[in-house]
């Protein structure tokens, strides 16, 4: 399967620190690597609603719900570009992920068997010097792609408050080079033993 690779920027910020360092990153894909990137605060999803023991669940086709859904089930590999908001993904990502509960149990499509062995990447730019405060970020998706049994390439971070100062980090910018080169492993809950 040739490699497809969606970007979801989920900050409030166009151009911000976080997507300036995800957009680095891609420079590096190789040229027959499919990129689509979708910006979530330009395609905002409605809150979600959770109908997990509803028996009407739908293939979601319409608005941004129908875009997002199918973009993510024709990916290989998503990328969740957030900045560290209060230590975890920003609102805009935690709500795209909680639209996966609802997609586990969307009709026709075995969404968990369908993302198996696919992989979630992070990006993140965050104002701290110690990249220690970002582990809840990291866990959440870390977590999210061990219950999928995705892979789990790592999450991307840098440094930067102001507009453009990632571009000033130049351990990240020399990280971004080869971030997505790495082979990624097989997503492990943390209390796993094997």
């Amino acid at each position: 399967m040739t490699r497809s690779f969606l970007f979801l920027l989920a900050s409030s910020r166009s151009d911000g620190n976080t997507e300036l360092l995800a957009r680095r990153a891609a420079e590096q894909l190789p040229a027959d690597v499919e990129q689509r990137w979708i910006d979530l605060a330009r395609h905002p999803l409605p809150d979600f609603e959770d109908l997990r023991h509803d028996s009407d669940h739908v293939r979601p086709t319409d608005g941004n719900t129908g875009l997002l859904f199918d973009a993510t089930i024709a990916a290989t590999d998503i990328v969740i570009a957030s900045p560290l908001y209060w230590y975890s993904l920003s609102g805009q990502a935690k709500r795209y992920l909680d639209y996966w509960s609802g997609w586990l149990r969307t009709p026709g499509i075995d969404f968990k068997a369908t993302m198996a062995g696919r992989t979630l990447w992070g990006v993140t730019a965050l104002a701290h010097e110690e990249f220690e405060v970002a582990d809840p970020l990291v866990g959440t998706l870390n977590n999210s792609a061990a219950y999928m049994r995705m892979r789990f390439g790592g999450v991307l971070l840098g440094n930067g408050s102001k507009p453009g100062d990632v571009l000033r980090d130049t351990e990240a910018l020399a990280r971004a080079k080869t971030f997505f080169a790495q082979e990624a492993p097989l997503a492990r809950f943390p209390y796993e033993t094997h």
